[in-house]
């Protein structure tokens, strides 16, 4: 494969030769080579001898410098050494189409325009892979987009709502038969089924009307209910398929919404909630069980009611057993820990915090809860720890002081302080034990190989979509998979 070095070079070679009116046949003659020799060289497909390169110099009046100058001598020469360069990459050569030669006979306007096309394919290639901080960069801005709007989106809750009673939904939890007939309604049917693509967590088949879920669920959960209503969200909102990474999280995002807002319809749980702030009774696990969701469904689902409905300004977190942050949203305040960028996942909250205290407890049962003085006023939080296939979490939803009198758990003697991002309040080592260990141990590091990953590609991140293909394929109607 040439390099872009020997490429440059040969592509001077060629500019000089035909500057001076000489054939392939000439030039070869004069310097003892044959024209096919001359034309690999001038192609980059042969890396010219010293000796060569000499001679050619000598012949050409130029010096050999003037012949390995990186710089390509034309414009024309810097587009054909650039088309060459993209044809020669992995994502071109995928594609499977024959190469453009660019020879003399190709038009200079087609050229720039071929270049063009592959340096916007490029692009393209590098927005959908994105790298992990330009992840973090978009997730920040989705975030920061929620909080000015208080997580709250009208335009999905009407839609939301409005499919929800049109397929008969009253009052309470969501039933699978309603969420089948909105499916119906659609023109979808839903279909079980074991061999799903392990990159996926549904597939929907638009050809043929049917969304592939998997078979079972967590008794008493939301699982395939909000699965199906996500994999119907696309259809619904007039998803187009997305163009970037930045596109594929809001994506993600409205989808979640959408589902949400279907298994806590609007109407119904600004009811529920408003009677519980009446009555000074609001609990998330009281939420939680009379819509039949899980406890992290409520709790994110109530920081998109808790400010437009109830004039409670909110937080929410769940962390990882080792503290850092998976998930949160904040509108109250909350001094939620960031790097530079502004990205809080993954940096780790403070050790006084109630949902960091909430790790050690053994009771999963129900919430705690905690007052915590922090450097910009205190916070009132309730917490519920869980355990998930990838470890140990715990999930918090908080209000400031003033809004604690709303909630059940108000009364809690618990109370703690936190001056974070002050090292000293929970980061810095205790000075004896520091003293003592600092050149006494040597720990060895758990290495976070994710750090070192880029993000899945694809116009899905993440979709193995040869995998997908071929379970499609296998469950369409022509192949007997009905």
């Amino acid at each position: 494969m040439p390099s872009d070095d020997v490429l440059t070079t040969g592509r001077r070679i060629r500019h000089l030769r035909t500057a001076r009116g000489l054939t392939l046949d000439a030039l070869g003659a004069r310097v003892g080579v044959t024209a096919s020799m001359l034309s690999l060289v001038e192609n980059g497909r042969r890396e010219p001898r010293l000796s060569l390169l000499r001679d050619l110099a000598a012949t050409l009046g130029v010096t050999v410098n003037d012949l390995v100058d990186p710089e390509p001598p034309t414009r024309r020469a810097a587009l054909e050494i650039e088309l060459d360069r993209a044809q020669r990459t992995p994502s071109f050569q995928r594609l499977g189409l024959p190469q453009v030669r660019p020879g003399r006979t190709l038009p200079t306007p087609v050229l720039e325009q071929l270049v063009g096309l592959h340096a916007e394919l490029a692009r393209r290639d590098r927005e959908a892979v994105a790298t992990p901080e330009e992840a973090r960069r978009a997730n920040t801005a989705l975030r920061l987009a929620r909080q000015e709007r208080d997580n709250h989106f009208p335009e999905l809750e009407v839609v939301a709502e409005r499919m929800v009673r049109d397929a008969g939904y009253t009052s309470g939890p969501l039933t699978h038969r309603t969420v089948w007939r909105m499916a119906e309604r659609l023109g979808f049917e839903i279909r079980h089924v074991d061999d799903l693509p392990r990159s996926t967590r549904t597939v929907t088949d638009l050809a043929n009307g049917r969304i592939y879920l998997p078979p079972a669920s967590t008794p008493g959960g939301h699982g395939l209910r909000s699965l199906a209503l996500q994999a119907m969200a696309h259809r619904v909102l007039d998803h187009d398929r997305p163009a970037t990474y930045e596109e594929f999280l809001r994506q993600r995002m409205e989808i979640t919404y959408f589902a949400s807002s279907c298994l806590m319809p609007q109407s119904a749980s600004v009811e529920f909630l408003a009677a519980r702030k009446r009555s000074r009774e609001l609990a998330i696990e009281d939420f939680r069980d009379a819509f039949g969701v899980t406890h992290e469904a409520a709790a994110q689902r109530f920081t998109s009611l808790a400010t437009h409905h109830l004039d409670i300004r909110v937080h929410f977190l769940r962390i990882n057993e080792d503290g850092s942050i998976y998930r949160a949203y904040a509108n109250d305040g909350l001094p939620l820990p960031a790097d530079v960028t502004g990205a809080i996942e993954g940096q780790v909250v403070c050790r006084r915090w109630g949902v960091r205290e909430a790790l050690s407890r053994r009771d999963h049962a129900t919430e705690s809860y905690q007052y915590t003085d922090t450097p910009v006023g205190t916070f009132w939080c309730s917490t519920q720890p869980g355990v998930a296939p990838t470890g140990r979490f715990a999930l918090a939803v908080g209000v400031p002081f003033s809004a604690a009198r709303w909630f059940r758990g108000r009364d809690t003697q618990v109370r703690r302080t936190s001056t974070c991002p002050d090292a000293a309040c929970c980061r810095r080592p205790d000075e004896g034990s520091a003293a003592r260990w600092e050149q006494a141990s040597w720990p060895s590091a758990r290495i976070h190989q994710h750090v070192f990953a880029p993000l899945p590609a694809g116009r899905f991140p993440g979709v193995d979509a040869a995998e997908m293909y071929a379970f499609l394929d296998r469950h369409a109607p022509s192949s007997g998979g009905a």
